[in-house]
């Protein structure tokens, strides 16, 4: 997912997408503890994802914090 597709989402599919990433890196992880994991590329593009969700929400954030204060 791109920073460009995230920046374009509401807080609440925000969120959803970040919930939805987050059982996506737990089920990677639990087949590569099995050895069933295929693409191991997938959980670093994952990881890179769930960063790029909370980096988003955080700024969000602080924009709403910077608002409130003005």
């Amino acid at each position: 997912m791109k920073a460009s597709e995230i920046r374009d989402l509401q807080d609440v599919e925000l969120q959803e997408k970040l919930k939805d990433a987050r059982t996506e890196l737990f089920n990677l992880r639990f087949q590569l503890a099995t050895g069933q994991l295929d693409n191991p590329q997938r959980i670093k593009a994952v990881k890179k994802d769930i960063a790029r969700l909370h980096t988003e929400l955080r700024a969000r954030e602080l924009e709403a914090a910077r608002q409130q204060a003005s």
